[in-house]
């Protein structure tokens, strides 16, 4: 079974479950807008005419598309009914809709998880139009659970693609913290780390400009910017945040190590001090992390251990679900901030795999941030791989 198959066959089990009758995917042109529940439904595959994908809880797996696409989705072996047209799809997506007489047709609509809000307004609006004049139009509901559900639930095939990542990006920084050298400028350890990348055959987690992102010194920019020319100096802490894709999944991990000054066989005290407080923050989270809890009550205890640590508080949620993006899914481990929406409230589901990564700044010396990606399962959260226990010591 393809992955596709697999997805598409989960998502009739999720209709199920949310009592949920219909899903419709309303497309048109998707080289130009594409909506990322297709990923999950037809693949890298692109739709140029106005397009619906259907699948119901009955297992109704309906594909109405343009005539000139219908060979490439029957090679999916994924649809089981495709239908064709040749001057508008209005009538043969009426019909089909009419014949399964759905209560609740789930859109791809959603004001929390921007995967699941593929459906644009125009297209919101040319749905309305095609299905006037019938009980539908007042049927139409947001996908945001299913979607949610779908992306978030990551089967055993999802869960082997993330795993091979997160072991690449190990290796990498492995290589990466023996080739670290007093001197070197952020740019020069970020195209390295992006050559071993190539080396392993995988792309990047997100866009080159800013993965990875290399922070030296007190003095770096930190967030979503990529390395500079600041040189690596003894006595700074060297933070970086880097992902690979594997096959369509990526991983997501921040690490942090500190150049030895002349004489120096351990970091300072204060370096140690906030790398003790980031790792009991990222342990008394995962610990807690189970099925059921909702991400906000994670992302509270992570907060406190920071804060009253007498750190300030981290401007940006403790952690975010991990897929077929660095960012991906529903459920948010954050703080009750409107940027967030609902996604903190929402609860963690078995199958969802999340970063933890909580950081502060110690005063002098740089950016101490730590990230691990963690699969949430009948027993709790486990790691993928080892977390890093200890700073990373770098002799210059």
């Amino acid at each position: 079974m393809t992955l596709i198959q697999e997805k598409i066959n989960q998502a009739i089990d999720i209709l199920k479950e949310q009592e949920n009758d219909m899903w419709l995917t309303f497309v048109r042109e998707t080289s130009g807008v594409r909506d990322p529940a297709l990923d999950l439904l037809i693949g890298a595959n692109d739709l140029t005419w106005p397009s619906a994908l259907i699948v119901t809880r009955n297992g109704d797996k309906i594909a109405i598309i343009g005539n000139l696409e219908k060979d490439a989705l029957q090679r999916l072996d994924v649809f089981t009914e495709i239908l064709g047209y040749d001057k508008s799809v209005r009538q043969l997506l009426q019909d089909t809709v009419t014949r399964l007489n759905p209560d609740r047709i789930a859109v791809n609509t959603s004001r929390n998880n921007v995967h699941a809000d593929g459906l644009t307004h125009a297209m919101h609006e040319i749905l309305r139009e095609y299905l006037a004049g019938t009980p539908y139009t007042d049927r139409l509901v947001s996908a945001e659970p299913v979607i949610s559900a779908l992306r978030g639930r990551k089967t055993a095939a999802e869960q082997a693609r993330i795993r091979r990542a997160i072991e690449i990006t190990d290796e990498i920084y492995d290589r990466t913290f023996n080739f670290i050298k007093a001197g070197m400028t952020e740019i020069e350890i970020g195209e390295y780390m992006q050559k071993l990348a190539n080396e392993h055959g995988v792309g990047l987690a997100w866009p080159a400009e800013n993965c990875p992102a290399v922070n030296s010194g007190p003095n770096s920019p930190v967030g979503h910017n990529g390395p500079t020319n600041i040189k690596v100096e003894r006595g700074h802490l060297l933070h970086f945040d880097f992902g690979v894709r594997y096959e369509e999944y990526c991983s997501d991990i921040q690490r942090v190590a500190y150049v030895l000054r002349e004489g120096e066989t351990e970091a300072p005290i204060e370096v140690q001090r906030g790398f003790i407080t980031i790792r009991t923050a990222i342990e008394k989270s995962r610990e807690a992390m189970k099925a059921g809890v909702t991400g906000n009550s994670i992302d509270v205890i992570s907060r406190e251990i920071v804060m009253d640590s007498g750190y300030p508080e981290y401007p940006y949620a403790l952690g975010h679900q991990l897929g077929r993006v660095a960012h991906d899914g529903g459920a948010l481990l954050g703080p009750l901030w409107e940027k967030y929406g609902d996604s903190p409230k929402q609860k963690l589901e078995v199958g969802q795999i999340f970063t933890i990564e909580p950081g502060l700044a110690v005063s002098n010396y740089g950016y101490l941030g730590l990230e691990e990606d963690v699969v949430i399962t009948e027993n709790g959260a486990e790691y993928f791989t080892e977390p890093q226990r200890e700073i990373v010591l770098i002799k210059g």
